[in-house]
């Protein structure tokens, strides 16, 4: 009887908040918090992902809870390499030479050489036969189902938790592209800052990302008298140093945002600048794409909108464009190649006189 492999294709967004892995013929078969936490008694894993996230800010000192990739890239490699390794073994039942598994991992625009060698490094000590490194921006708008093939210009924000994507995309390739580190992250740093300089309350992360969440928005609507909500948030009274608790409004959070949010359309406006004058506009009749989970901030799409007078919409399933993104990819192994490697092929094509990318195969 004669041996065959039997592949299996799996696309990875190792995000800085969330990881999610999809696997060919399943869709998106794990989301969960990119958190892990180590026993250094018992020199051990023990619990990863969503679970690992409720033990932030609440483990004893011989627990080490540990986010291992920061801004985007891997802080923290043997902790990746075990956190990735726990999640794959849920979504990978074959486990022997015989299996050859293909991934795809979407990467942040922004990164060095060196942190791609390390995304792809950590994914090959899991087994993996052949790795495509692909940046978030392109599998956002492969996710979004935005014809990024087509030589009309597509554009596409991507705001995780570590960084904010911008991109705008052509004939299979990123023409220009700004790399923020500025996305969920920070937006949480903001809030505990704000919340520290003017209640003289300190909160934790996790309170901060609910209070983001529950009545967050990147601007007060003043005609929309439902616009602003109200939370209650906990934490340590800097004065006393005990327990309290106070009720915030969206304002706060609004204020607390307001240079991240800032930040993001400015990126937003230099991407446009940067644009060959073909593709402005393209984005003009086609508009921008949100995705990623700071896609959710409440007006954000509007708030970019009439900064820019670029329509703005928001993907279908914009937390999970990145993953569907990569695990689409692999249905043609002709196009992620282009995908993964042009770097400006639109700016190739009219230096070469070459025709459009009607014959670039779509999906």
């Amino acid at each position: 009887m004669g041996l065959s492999l039997f592949k299996q294709d799996i696309g990875i967004d190792l995000g800085t908040a969330n990881t999610l892995i999809y696997v060919k013929g399943k869709g998106i078969v794990l989301d969960e918090a990119s958190v892990i936490a180590y026993n250094n008694n018992l020199k051990k894993v023990i619990a990863v992902g969503n679970e690992a996230k409720e033990m932030i800010g609440a483990a004893p000192p011989h627990i080490k809870v540990v986010r291992p990739l920061r801004d985007g890239v891997i802080s923290d490699f043997g902790m990746t390499h075990l956190m990735l390794k726990s999640f794959l073994s849920k979504v990978i039942r074959t486990s022997s030479f015989f299996t050859a598994v293909r991934v795809v991992i979407g990467v942040p625009s922004g990164v060095t050489e060196v942190e791609k060698r390390a995304v792809e490094e950590v994914t090959r000590q899991m087994g993996a036969r052949d790795v495509f490194i692909m940046e978030e921006p392109m599998a956002a708008a492969i996710g979004s189902g935005l014809d990024v093939d087509s030589s009309t210009g597509c554009m596409i924000t991507d705001i995780g938790g570590g960084t904010s994507d911008i991109a705008i995309i052509a004939l299979g390739g990123i023409v220009t592209s700004t790399s923020l580190r500025m996305a969920g992250d920070k937006m949480n740093e903001a809030i505990i800052a704000y919340i520290r300089k003017v209640y003289s309350l300190m909160i934790g992360e996790k309170m901060a990302e609910r209070a983001k969440i529950d009545i967050g928005c990147a601007y007060i609507d003043e005609s929309d008298p439902d616009w602003v909500l109200k939370t209650n948030i906990s934490g340590r009274d800097l004065v006393t140093g005990l327990p309290k608790s106070i009720e915030i409004s969206s304002r706060d959070v609004c204020k607390a945002l307001e240079e991240c949010v800032d930040a993001i359309v400015d990126g937003v406006k230099v991407t446009l600048e940067n644009a060959p004058p073909e593709l402005a506009a393209d984005i003009i009749n086609s508009g921008m794409t949100l995705a990623g989970g700071g896609a959710a901030l409440r007006g954000l799409d509007s708030l970019i909108e009439r900064e820019t007078g670029i329509k703005t919409v928001i993907a279908e399933n914009a937390d999970e464009a990145v993953a569907l993104g990569t695990g689409l990819s692999l249905q043609n192994m002709e196009t992620i190649q282009n995908h993964v490697r042009a770097k400006n092929p639109y700016q190739n094509a009219i230096q070469n006189n070459s025709p459009n990318a009607n014959n670039y195969n779509n999906y």
